[in-house]
């Protein structure tokens, strides 16, 4: 049976944290009016999120990175906007460089209400953000098939992204400390294989059957079939900062995904490794983002991470002319040039101390650049 090329379309979702100007610490409960007025604006595409200091949004069905990059930019700054006349500011990164946990309240919705009553103290701890990709693919085989293969580039993509370095005041020596509070919830982590649609179907059903979860979007793999489209959503990466990376990496999904499609149109096929290896990977870009290299499974050794990166472009090189991203793919040679947002953050609060700072006032330091470049590169 002939499978029709996928539409590759693409969608991005980003979460945010809401931060106070004046004291650089989240607002546990911004006022309704803030949120009531974004809504006005863009309706659903900006949403609430678990805690009450955050924010989320999620573009339109995308045909074209750049269309991509455009909705995400105007919906980064009404934010920025709207939330600037409250006296508060959005913070595209993984984790507040000194927020308390405990301070913090949950959103007033029966689906948050329900999920702290079952997790409990991990749901209490998560004051996380994170950034998912959905890529169009409409076959429900083919989108078990390659999110088996994908599985592969997972770490590559966190690594790329991280922007977690700091939790409740403390340099933690991770470049994403997010996936260690992530993890701490059920059905996380790299995605299960499947050899179908139906038996992955089976398994759902198992968990469903016996009132374990109540839909799909229980499943917090960091690689899933969406519950809600025809898609594959990546979730494993960072909130990155920078638009630019947040679009060069979803660019990269996009890209990712083509040439495993076409492969499989060739009878081919990316070569499924054991989970341990990828979760080595997948810890190496926690701990180290792309410092230290990864491993690279076929040739059963360390890579420097430089010469993974331009191997990957160089694979993508087809995909990223026919989906018209190549300045896109391109950017992520800069990600590696000056750092993540996890390695400016240090960098930040570092210079700040050399100057003399305190602790509080290097870490302000940072909650001031993200706030700064959260917002840069937003103008149409």
């Amino acid at each position: 049976m002939t499978i029709k090329e996928p539409s590759f379309t693409v969608g991005i979702e980003e979460e945010y944290l809401l931060v106070d100007r004046a004291t650089r610490d989240l607002d546990p409960d911004p006022p309704a009016a803030m949120l009531q007025e974004c809504t006005d604006l863009v309706g659903t595409q900006i949403t609430p999120e678990f805690l009450r200091s955050q924010i989320e949004v999620g573009t339109r069905v995308c045909r074209t990175m750049q269309e991509a990059r455009a909705d995400l930019a105007r919906l980064r700054a009404i934010i920025v906007r709207v939330s600037k006349q409250h006296g508060l500011a959005p913070i595209a990164a993984s984790s507040h460089p000194f927020a308390q946990t405990i301070k913090q309240r949950h959103t007033n919705k029966d689906r948050y209400f329900a999920l702290a009553k079952e997790m409990q103290a991990t749901a209490r701890r998560m004051l996380i953000c994170g950034m998912h990709v959905h890529v169009g693919i409409d076959d429900d085989e083919l989108r078990i098939d390659l999110m088996s293969q994908l599985s592969y580039f997972l770490p590559h993509l966190l690594a790329m992204s991280c922007s977690s370095p700091f939790w409740e005041g403390e340099q933690t020596g991770l470049k994403s400390f997010r996936l260690t509070v992530f993890n701490a919830l059920p059905r996380t982590g790299l995605p299960e294989h499947f050899v179908s649609y139906a038996e992955y179907q089976r398994h759902i059903n198992t968990l469903i059957s016996n009132g374990l979860i109540q839909d799909t979007s229980k499943i917090w793999w960091d690689l899933r079939p969406s519950w809600r489209y025809p898609t594959l959503e990546t979730r494993i990466m960072d909130c990155c900062t920078n638009i630019d990376d947040s679009v060069a990496l979803a660019s990269l999904v996009v890209c990712l995904l083509r040439m495993l499609y076409r492969l499989r149109r060739r009878n081919q096929r990316w070569r499924v490794y054991p989970d341990m290896l990828v979760a080595e990977n997948r810890w190496r870009a926690m701990r180290y983002s792309f410092d230290e290299g990864l491993l690279d499974l076929a040739r059963g050794s360390l890579v420097p991470f430089p010469e993974m990166l331009e191997e990957l472009i160089d694979l993508v090189k087809e995909d990223a002319e026919t989906m018209g991203c190549v300045r896109e793919i391109a950017h992520l040679r800069e990600i590696l040039r000056r750092g993540t947002s996890a390695h400016r953050q240090v960098a930040v609060f570092d210079a700040a101390r050399a100057r003399g700072a305190s602790e509080r006032e290097a870490l302000n330091a940072v909650v001031d650049w993200l706030i700064t470049e959260s917002a840069s590169g937003l103008e149409p």
